[in-house]
């Protein structure tokens, strides 16, 4: 029997419902459930695109002449072809004096930025950009900490056709360069100090050593939001984003371009070589976005979305898109536990947020310092947490409807960079289950493959794509051939794209994610997702943190558990014995590691993701290349030569 954690009340007003009654009504069908919507997206992905479509308003110059040429074409699959339209102007459409952008920052009081306001900022910047001599297909980037600042370079971009790509400024130098190196760059916007838990950190010395590598720089624009002196003499190219900004700037015109035109470019965040510069169309994001934050989230006008995200991680670009439904987003920049614990759920009443999103780890942060928001907070406009970045684990399902809201819709999500979007999400007419992802998401054909190719049910096996998604990466940025994008995605099932991680996909349509498949445990060939051992870690109150491998072991893998212990508190083999039994009677005995170590310190990437994998490198004096993804790479030294792990 399922524990079903929350069921909608009513669902008539959401817009989901208004879009199946359409679909009902325009092909004579009588489609009820959700999981009947999705089986009609899937088996008629022409009328389901259209209909997104024209249920979304999407403003362009030029109508298209065909939805899709082939979908079981992948990758190549060409959508909407013959259309023109403008990102930028579908974000811009409302030009109201309706809050679009609060901005919030350690210590300061909340911004706000009208959509009249934004359209005119956008205007000035675009005007300067022109003058700058950047030209349709150019890029534009940005190294720069989420700020409204982000949002207005990149509307500005987008809107005379240029490309944009950004990360955040705790990356180094040499993380930058990795990626902004390949795309050649014109202009880069960036900020000349970031907040994060208290301390200002000076970005300008970077800044001068990032310029410095890329040549195809020809302006280094600098936001300074601190009432100092900004010396920008070492950096010959530099201007201050004041002086950048256009006072007289000529009428926004905004170029049309088609559907499959290069808007964004994202990295993978993994950490073996560069990075994959990954490229995604104008439409295809748009439209994406627009299905999962209209049918999925039930965003409307009237909401306020905020998304705890740098514009190094892919769901700056999904929370922006919010803009194109006429919604409010908030901007914080710096630690969601400072200056308290709780500034977060504070922010939520004082600007009534009503979506929230997160990541997993934030769950559980304010699940193990025993927070209990709903004490302290009304909370009352907040119908939606959407959580993503790694698995929810069952506990923290538990602790949001415990702690936080009874009344309330979690939404566990996963996709990632590589298709800008989500395959599993979340659906307002559907019941929360305990540890589940609601659904797959709508015209996104989502099995679970077995080693043979096969669909299976209930059963862990590959997340795979069967059909072609507007969204999918147009191509590789240095990929003329597509062979890289191709090895990609491609490889594993012809034809099939092929995600990397490993799920499960219930009857009823539900998701469970074990984690990343290149990181699944494979101890005696069970495979095992290294969250199904997470998952029991968290009952472990003395356990700051985790982190396990497989271990290549004579001829066979052995599972490693590292263990981060709170402060003060030792680590003994009574602990290490209660592990093993624990993980014995929740999982199996092959879950039980072979080795249980204590360790100083987990590595993180910038995004916040557990690094199995280089971890495993480390254990196994193969290299990491990409040190520079890593938040905190010199927490990989502990991991070298352990005694513990030679016999």
């Amino acid at each position: 029997m399922k524990n079903i954690l929350w069921k909608p009340s009513s669902t008539g007003n959401t817009n989901i419902r208004k879009f199946i009654n359409i679909i009902n009504k325009k092909y004579n069908i009588k489609i009820s459930e959700y999981e009947e919507l999705y089986s009609w997206s899937i088996s008629n992905p022409k009328q389901f695109w259209e209909q997104v479509w024209k249920n979304s308003g999407i403003i362009f110059s030029k109508p298209y002449h065909d939805i899709v040429n082939d979908v079981k074409k992948m990758p190549g699959a060409e959508w909407f072809s013959g259309s023109k339209l403008n990102f930028a102007e579908n974000l811009l459409k409302y030009r109201d004096n309706k809050t679009a952008i609060y901005y919030k920052r350690e210590n300061n009081t909340v911004e706000r930025i009208s959509y009249k306001q934004l359209f005119n900022k956008v205007e000035a910047v675009a005007h300067s950009l022109k003058r700058e001599g950047v030209l349709k297909g150019d890029r534009v980037v940005g190294y720069i900490s989420n700020t409204p600042e982000a949002i207005i370079a990149m509307l500005a971009t987008s809107s005379i056709g240029a490309i944009w790509s950004s990360t955040s400024p705790d990356f180094g130098v040499k993380g930058v360069l990795d990626r902004f190196t390949q795309i050649e760059p014109k202009v880069m916007f960036t900020t000349s100090s970031y907040s994060y838990n208290g301390k200002n950190h000076d970005l300008l010395e970077k800044i001068e050593q990032v310029a410095a590598k890329i040549t195809s720089l020809k302006k280094v624009v600098i936001v300074c939001r601190e009432e100092i002196i900004l010396d920008i003499k070492n950096i010959k190219i530099a201007v201050k984003y004041k002086d950048f900004e256009s006072d007289q700037p000529e009428p926004l015109i905004f170029e049309q371009l088609p559907f499959n035109y290069p808007l964004y470019i994202l990295y993978s965040s993994g950490t073996t070589g560069l990075p994959k510069s990954i490229v995604h169309s104008s439409g295809g994001t748009l439209i994406q976005h627009l299905k999962e934050l209209s049918l999925h989230c039930d965003l409307n006008r009237k909401d306020c979305i905020l998304y705890f995200t740098t514009c190094g991680w892919m769901m700056w670009n999904w929370l922006v898109s919010s803009l194109a439904l006429g919604a409010s987003i908030v901007l914080y920049e710096g630690s969601p536990f400072y200056p308290n614990k709780e500034i977060l759920w504070n922010l939520i009443d004082e600007l009534k947020i009503s979506i929230f999103g997160t990541s997993a780890k934030f769950i559980e942060s304010c699940k193990d310092q025993g927070l209990i928001p709903k004490d302290n907070f009304e909370l009352k406009s907040l119908r939606t947490i959407l959580s993503t970045g790694s698995p929810l684990i069952e506990e923290c399902f538990d602790y949001v409807y415990q702690n936080i809201k009874e009344d309330i819709l979690l939404g566990s999500i996963s996709g990632g960079t590589d298709i800008i979007s989500c395959f599993a999400l979340t659906s307002p007419i559907n019941p929360v289950i305990r540890g589940e992802l609601q659904c797959r998401g709508l015209g996104m054909n989502v099995k679970s493959f077995n080693e043979n190719g096969e669909s299976i049910i209930d059963k862990k096996g590959e997340l795979v794509c069967e059909t072609a998604f507007p969204s999918m990466p147009i191509f590789f940025w240095n990929d003329s051939d597509g062979l890289k994008y191709q090895k990609a995605y491609f490889n594993k099932f012809p034809g099939i794209w092929y995600h990397g991680d490993l799920i499960s996909i219930s009857k009823d349509g539900g998701v469970k994610i074990y984690g990343r498949s290149d990181t699944t445990l494979n101890p005696g060939g069970v495979r095992i997702g290294t969250a199904e051992i997470y998952r029991v870690l968290i009952s472990f109150l003395e356990i700051e943190d985790s982190v396990v491998i497989g271990q290549t072991w004579k001829t066979d893998q052995r599972i490693v558990l590292f263990i981060q212990m709170k402060q003060g508190i030792e680590f003994e083999a009574k602990l290490v014995d209660s592990i093993k039994a624990k993980i014995l009677t929740e999982c199996s005995r092959k879950h039980v590691p072979s080795k249980i170590l204590e360790i100083q310190e987990i590595p993180y990437t910038m995004n916040g993701k557990k690094v199995e994998i280089a971890v495993k490198q480390v254990v196994e004096n193969s290299p990491v290349t990409n040190i520079d993804a890593l938040k905190n790479p010199k927490a990989l030294d502990y991991f070298k030569n352990i005694p513990e792990l030679q016999t």
